[in-house]
């Protein structure tokens, strides 16, 4: 409201999560971009995608710390590398129109908060996973470019760093990934900081076939309920999408 120099109307929303709280998916972030964009539009869509971005930022400060990981993609849809924060610069990256990227996301019955996993993270790091580690990053980002699922997948799944160290505190992860990659996805890892698992395919019918068997394991090996789901990348994000005259 202030971004739109706006200070003496009184406000209300009504929010529908479709996102499980404390998930590893970002659901702050997707209140957030929901809220930021339906007031821009309720005030005749003033504000550019940064502001709204900024605007997104400044709440996400108040619940999981000021970082636009989530908030940016949640605003402008695809994948975007945060290349600046002071001052904020942001790079979309453009997956290929002409090909599909589905995400299988499994959220199984289990609390996994923040500041418990990333408290698991190591305060140092090594000079050799160092490397590996941005070689991913720069693989990961070549391989949306171009459209590779092959080497999407591969980078998803090469971590050195985070995900050692935050898999082991959720029941049954490493059997998870196991389950996801023989059944077909291209890479899978922990969304977020968990405790949800997010496999990449090609199609819905295989990431229907990729949950079921990820479900399974989860069931399995770590004695805990899930739900998967299937999404498609959406390149567009938040959105207006309907309204009621008043």
């Amino acid at each position: 409201m202030k971004m739109l120099s706006i200070r003496s109307v009184g406000l209300s929303l009504s929010l529908e999560k479709g996102l499980p709280l404390g998930s590893g998916l970002g659901s702050s972030a997707a209140s957030a971009a929901a809220a930021a964009v339906a007031v821009n539009e309720l005030f005749g869509r003033k504000l550019e995608v940064k502001d709204l971005v900024l605007a997104g930022l400044e709440s996400e400060a108040k619940v999981s710390g000021y970082h636009a990981d989530n908030i940016a993609p949640a605003i402008m849809g695809g994948f975007v590398l945060i290349r600046s924060y002071d001052p904020l610069e942001l790079m979309s990256l453009q997956f290929p129109v002409e090909k599909d990227l589905i995400f299988v996301l499994v959220s199984p019955d289990f609390e996994a908060p923040t500041k418990k996993m990333r408290a698991a993270l190591p305060a140092e790091i090594g000079m050799s996973h160092h490397v590996w580690n941005c070689s991913q990053a720069g693989a990961l980002v070549a391989s949306v470019l171009q459209g590779d699922l092959v080497g999407l997948g591969k980078a998803l799944s090469s971590d050195k760093i985070v995900e050692p160290k935050r898999a082991p505190l959720i029941p049954g992860m490493e059997a998870v990934k196991k389950a996801a990659l023989q059944a077909g996805a291209f890479g899978c890892t922990i969304s977020g900081a968990g405790p949800t698992a997010v496999a990449v395919v090609d199609s819905e019918g295989r990431g229907v076939e990729v949950g079921e068997r990820m479900v399974e394991a989860f069931w399995k090996e770590g004695n805990l309920k899930a739900v998967a789901m299937v999404r498609r990348l959406d390149r567009v994000g938040a959105r207006l999408v309907g309204s009621v005259p008043r």
